[in-house]
């Protein structure tokens, strides 16, 4: 199975620069561990950023902020020319969990200190089940989500940005299908349902900056209990 959904330039561009909080930039990290595709667009960022800033090295700038604000439009403007001239890179396969493969790569693995199986999930109700990860960037709430197969999540929308990142199983959302190393990117514009497919549970680490927005109301009143 290959990476069908990848980080966008914006934020790879931000991971690249350090800009992220702690929460993003774990998203990002662990879907790099699984997708070579985006390593690959990483790497070439970071060189294109690494030749802008030898050819800006004479003209020291007196504002850090917006040095880096003009470097990362440069580089979102050249975006689509660097991998232009790259070469087209055959699909990679993305090894499915197995006994010497784990659910969890890293860096995602050392905040948990285990692989999936082996962790002490808390019920969500309706047989779905999360633990919270703690952070220390103040900015976001991270956790794993384990949905049942075939089951879905209750619709809703956002009041910030969400990233969704599968790491086991597969979902769909009415817009699309997303499989071990898809990160789905979501905002304010956006309400979905994830429903889990069948055939096995789905694992996520999901990263919120704000609350769920539930359509039920007797999910709104329980929310704050669940802290999601």
């Amino acid at each position: 199975m290959t990476v069908q959904h990848h980080v966008s330039d914006a934020l790879l561009l931000d991971y690249a620069s350090g800009s992220l909080a702690e929460g993003w930039s774990l998203a990002v990290a662990t879907h790099l561990a699984l997708n070579p595709e985006s390593r690959k667009r990483l790497a070439c960022l970071e060189a294109a950023a690494g030749a802008l800033m030898d050819m800006d090295e004479v003209e020291q700038p007196d504002n850090l902020d917006q040095s880096w604000q003009s470097m990362r439009e440069r580089l979102a403007a050249s975006s689509d020319l660097l991998v232009a001239k790259k070469p087209v890179a055959l699909p990679v396969a993305t090894k499915a969990p197995s006994a010497d493969v784990p659910v969890l790569p890293e860096p995602l693995r050392s905040y948990l200190g285990r692989d999936a199986a082996q962790l002490r999930w808390k019920s969500l109700g309706r047989g779905a089940y999360h633990i919270p990860i703690k952070t220390n960037d103040g900015e976001t709430s991270v956790r794993l989500l384990r949905i049942p197969a075939g089951k879905p999540v209750p619709e809703h929308s956002h009041g910030g940005r969400e990233l969704t990142l599968v790491l086991k199983g597969s979902f769909h959302d009415g817009y699309a299908r997303f499989a071990r190393g898809d990160l789905e990117e979501a905002d304010e514009t956006m309400q979905h349902q994830p429903i889990a497919d069948v055939g096995e549970d789905c694992i996520c680490l999901a990263v919120t900056d704000a609350p769920l927005r539930f359509k039920s109301r007797l999910l709104r009143m329980v929310q704050p209990f669940l802290g999601i």
